[in-house]
């Protein structure tokens, strides 16, 4: 039986077309992934089906009475709210029923009314019916297979990374028990062990869900169905992520044969109109005309958008990169045991540790972007940095890419920004449309071009890759690699710094958490 139905649906913005008529359903117990290019229109899909945006057209229904949860990565939280508080807003309405039961039971101590009694009892039942008494240990679970144990319950969450954040929605949500989950990239800021984690979660959730992922070892793992959102069209296939991208092969195999029989067609009627219109064979031209009017033309298999990287670099006179003397880091106590380490020109460093270590926190300290409580770091005095910050966060995110790109750099020419935003893989409508309206893979190759736009001789990425389909992944990774200069690299893909790095320093081995 389908909990959701989606007939005709149409999408666009200004000169781009997302999807054109699509249709399809969600059955009770799928695990669907959304798969898919940066800007192909999943996030949006996503937000259409819950209400947030509103389609040209088409009919969105839910089984009547379905619990829907979505990984909202930009909801509001109360200023000073707690980790632990905002995991229980997850059980407000239990809360609530617990608070009017103890009212009724201290009525009935004063009023020896029954009713009241009764009244409370019901509500008994349905705490119980919920599990309501298990909620600690609930909480605990989740903490504990998502990593935030580490972050500390009582940590504010206006205080948190943007990682650290994503995962306590994530946790909430699933806390919440829905009967479907809508998860948007859940694994961006998720190591291996809190991604096998939720890999067992989602298996043994009996449930539906749609999943968008461009970690495709995840959906293989936590799918049975695949909607491929790419030009114009949503596709569904039955079976595995593997299985599908095959089923997507042989049916771009097929409509290529079908495009090239129908072209050979197409070809020998218009050289028998061209040759034949005003001789005695005009009525058959005519005719052929007519045909071709009439004919349903077979589109060419389209190629995603390639994105291509090229990090420019300007000289430095000095061997010595980088030093880094017992630097002490945190906000007000210390999160890490006093770093020290040093870099000659040329090397490339991995910071790696779980999410939430503090892997952010030593970068943005050696960038005195926040104070370092002991120690110091140096630079070359010819250093020239160029820092990539996994936070999607802009001064003006009203403004479009080629607008707030105009503003960093007053005198280049909007041509000479099109092209580069077009190499990051940036359309020319993306390129006019405002910041917050892009998908986080689109901002992400938007942040990647404006790296670009400045020579350096030392890179510093903090998770570059979130957001990214496999593609841009794949036109990012050459990048750093033949960057001349130095590079500090965040990254939990394994598959993307594996083999080109010259040293690794665990930042979890530093960890001065319980």
């Amino acid at each position: 039986m389908a909990v959701l139905d989606v007939e005709g649906l149409t999408m666009s913005y200004a000169d781009k077309k997302l999807y054109e008529d699509a249709s399809f359903q969600l059955e009770k117990h799928e695990h669907m992934g959304i798969v898919g290019q940066n800007g192909a229109g999943k996030s949006t899909l996503i937000k259409i089906l819950i209400g947030k945006v509103l389609p040209v057209k088409g009919s969105i229904k839910w089984q009547k009475g379905v619990k829907i949860g979505y990984l909202d990565q930009y909801v509001d939280i109360p200023k000073g709210m707690t980790l632990i508080q905002f995991l229980h807003t997850a059980f407000s309405d239990l809360y609530q029923l617990n608070n009017e039961m103890n009212k009724l039971y201290e009525d009935y101590a004063t009023k020896m009314d029954d009713k009241l009694l009764t009244r409370a009892g019901r509500i008994q039942e349905k705490l119980d019916a919920n599990d309501f008494y298990n909620i600690e240990t609930e909480v605990d679970r989740v903490m504990n297979g998502l990593g935030l144990v580490e972050i500390g319950k009582d940590h504010v969450v206006s205080e948190m990374s943007g990682g650290q954040r994503s995962k306590i929605i994530l946790a909430k949500m699933l806390l919440e028990k829905p009967d479907v989950i809508l998860l948007d990239e859940p694994t961006n800021y998720l190591d291996t062990a809190h991604i096998e984690w939720l890999i067992d979660y989602l298996n043994d959730f009996d449930g539906a869900a749609m999943i968008i992922s461009h970690d495709y070892d995840f959906l293989e793992q936590v799918t049975n169905t695949i909607c491929d959102v790419s030009f114009d069209k949503i596709t569904k296939y039955r079976g595995s992520f593997q299985q599908a991208m095959r089923q997507k092969e042989e049916r771009k195999e097929a409509q290529e044969r079908e495009y090239e029989k129908q072209q050979v067609v197409i070809e020998k009627a218009e050289r028998f109109i061209r040759k034949n219109k005003a001789g005695s064979k005009s009525t058959m031209a005519k005719s052929r005309e007519k045909m071709l009017a009439r004919m349903k033309k077979i589109d060419p298999p389209s190629d995603n958008l390639k994105a291509v990287f090229h990090f420019p670099y300007e000289n430095t006179g000095s061997a010595n990169a980088l030093r880094v003397n017992q630097l002490s880091v945190g906000y007000g106590h210390p999160l890490l045991a006093p770093v020290t380490f040093s870099m000659t020109m040329g090397e490339k460093l991995l910071f790696t540790g779980f999410n939430g270590v503090g892997k952010s926190t030593l970068i943005k300290s050696i960038l005195k972007k926040i104070p370092a409580l002991g120690g110091n770091a140096v630079f070359s005095p010819s250093a020239k940095i160029n820092y990539f910050d996994q936070d999607l966060e802009w001064d003006d995110p009203r403004l479009t890419p080629l607008q707030t790109i105009q503003n960093m750099f007053p005198t280049m020419q909007p041509r000479t920004i099109r092209t580069k935003l077009a190499r990051a893989g940036i359309n020319a409508t993306n390129t006019q449309k405002p910041l917050h309206l892009l998908s986080g893979g689109e901002q992400t190759k938007v942040k990647l071009a404006i790296l670009e736009l400045t020579p350096c001789n030392f890179l510093i990425m903090d998770e570059p890759t979130n957001h990214l389909d496999d593609e841009t992944k794949d036109g990012l990774k050459k990048a750093p690699q033949e960057f001349p200069g130095n590079l500090i690299l965040v990254s939990h893909e394994e598959s993307f710094y594996t083999g080109w790095l010259d040293k690794i320093l665990n930042v979890e081995k530093l960890s001065l958490k319980k």
